[in-house]
């Protein structure tokens, strides 16, 4: 017979009692890993660790608080068996296999923009004065054609005749490239 409680229980009664018990602190245990984001399979290998690790340490030494003892144990396995999986998607090695890629263009795509640039800053410059006045001022400065007529000093029509004839000409000198 033995005492459980204050209360004299049969070898029967005292195993169906621990085992009530154990299955409270599973439940118990179980709810936390998970709330820390341990799968079903991970908590159940931590929560059978923890209690192999308290059989393990009352052979030597006397455990005030049993229930304490599995918590912090299950945690600290889970930790250290995150470090573990962190660890491991770190591959030794892999840095140098590596491909870098360069987002920046590459070599002959820049060089045929900037000709391309020059060809447009040339196409600019074959403009007739007026005709270069104008398209800068509207595509580069955002003036409206009426602010643009404003500023010159000459009408509307005109101002949209020069645009006109700008975008025409820059079309045809940028085809020829």
């Amino acid at each position: 017979m033995q005492v459980a409680n204050g209360i004299a229980l049969s070898s029967r009664a005292c195993h169906v009692a621990v085992m009530d018990e154990v299955k409270l602190l599973r439940i118990k245990l179980r709810r936390l890993l998970r709330s820390r984001g341990r799968s079903v399979d991970d908590t159940d290998d931590l929560i059978q660790e923890a209690f192999l690790r308290l059989q393990l340490y009352c052979r030597e030494h006397a455990v005030q608080k049993p229930e304490a003892f599995l918590v912090r144990t299950a945690l600290n396995l889970s930790a250290d068996q995150g470090r573990r999986e962190r660890q491991a998607r770190i591959q030794p090695g892999a840095l140098e296999t590596l491909e870098l890629i360069d987002p920046s263009p590459a070599p002959d795509v820049v060089y045929e923009g900037q000709k391309r640039l020059q060809h447009w800053m040339a196409g600019i410059n074959a403009l007739s004065p007026r005709q270069r006045e104008v398209f800068l001022l509207n595509r580069t400065e955002g003036y409206s054609f009426i602010q643009i007529a404003e500023r010159l000093g000459i009408t509307l029509s005109m101002v949209e005749k020069h645009a006109a004839k700008a975008v025409l000409f820059l079309t045809d000198w940028m085809d020829e490239a």
